[in-house]
């Protein structure tokens, strides 16, 4: 029996394998969680240090995404910051969508090389638990990005409740409620157009096997695929034991209250995106004192710019 969650992540690498195992990417879409990344202090929040913000800055000058999917940004002032250090260094990002939710202090964003198209943002999500209305911690961003010469993708990106408790229900009900939400879009979306070009990523703040994933992962021909980035430290070995995936480093989150480092970060794909996917471009970058920029690494997919 294949283990819940491997069935997209195969289908994902037979699709790769479809297109030729040494096709190059034309672009890149990438996720990131900053840590707070304000650049002054706003409520019980303080500014993220300076040395902090340039290893960010660092970082994202390694991957050179095309297009930037960012958590915990501190408004529209750090978001701009953000844009005019990269810019001073070579990456111009041009376009940009923030978006935020019932916590106003921290936003999901958009920076992208390429024109956003169309925007849809999702702030005022709600859902009923235990005959309580609630508010989607924070909001969903959905933009079209449209790639020359001629291919167009839908990106939606998310960043669900922590695994903080809170006094008013169980964190990780709320988080599988959020992502209940989160996958009533991409299923209203799929239903559209089956053959949508559409990534969704971003902190989903759960692991592989737990209901939140699961859930949006979904089943069926509407699954999304995961695309399992992994560390480019020369792990090449198949998998030992057939029904789980290999063995390799795919870690993007440290969290100290438990001393773990699990991957809760994620870049799932539409069956149709999947088809131009490359999978030789798709990595979780690794940096010495990657901690100093973020209790999150940033992870990275490439793509080919024509429909398959």
């Amino acid at each position: 029996m294949v283990r819940p969650g491997f069935g997209p992540c195969l289908l994902g690498i037979l699709l790769w394998w479809s297109c030729g195992r040494c096709a190059t990417a034309d672009f890149t879409v990438a996720t990131y969680n900053a840590e707070n990344y304000f650049i002054a202090a706003t409520g019980s929040r303080a500014a993220k240090p300076m040395a902090a913000r340039a290893r960010v800055h660092e970082g994202l000058l390694a991957l050179k995404a095309d297009v930037l999917a960012l958590q915990e940004m501190g408004g529209r002032e750090a978001l701009r910051e953000l844009q005019n250090a990269l810019r001073r260094d070579g990456l111009d990002y041009p376009h940009a969508e923030l978006v935020s939710g019932y916590d106003t202090n921290i936003q999901v964003a958009v920076l992208s090389r390429y024109p956003i198209v169309a925007r849809r943002p999702h702030e005022e999500e709600r859902f009923l638990l235990h005959g309580r209305r609630y508010r989607t911690t924070r909001g969903f961003a959905e933009v079209d990005v449209a790639v020359p010469p001629r291919y167009r993708f839908t990106l939606i990106t998310a960043h669900l409740k922590s695994r903080r408790d809170s006094p008013e229900a169980s964190q990780e009900e709320i988080r599988e409620q959020e992502a209940l939400r989160l996958r009533r879009l991409i299923d209203e979306r799929l239903r559209e157009d089956p053959q949508r070009n559409l990534v969704v990523l971003g902190d989903f703040n759960d692991v592989q096997d737990s209901l939140t994933v699961r859930t949006i992962l979904g089943r069926g021909r509407t699954a999304l695929v995961d695309t399992r980035p992994a560390e480019r430290n020369g792990d090449d070995q198949p998998a030992a034991d057939p029904r789980y995936p290999p063995r390799r480093v795919r870690w993007t989150h440290y969290y100290a209250k438990e001393d773990t480092y699990s991957r809760v970060d994620y870049l799932l794909l539409s069956p149709g995106m999947a088809r131009e996917w490359v999978a030789a471009s798709t990595y979780v970058l690794a940096a010495p004192n990657w901690g100093l920029a973020s209790d999150h690494r940033p992870l990275v997919a490439g793509f080919s710019s024509r429909d398959r």
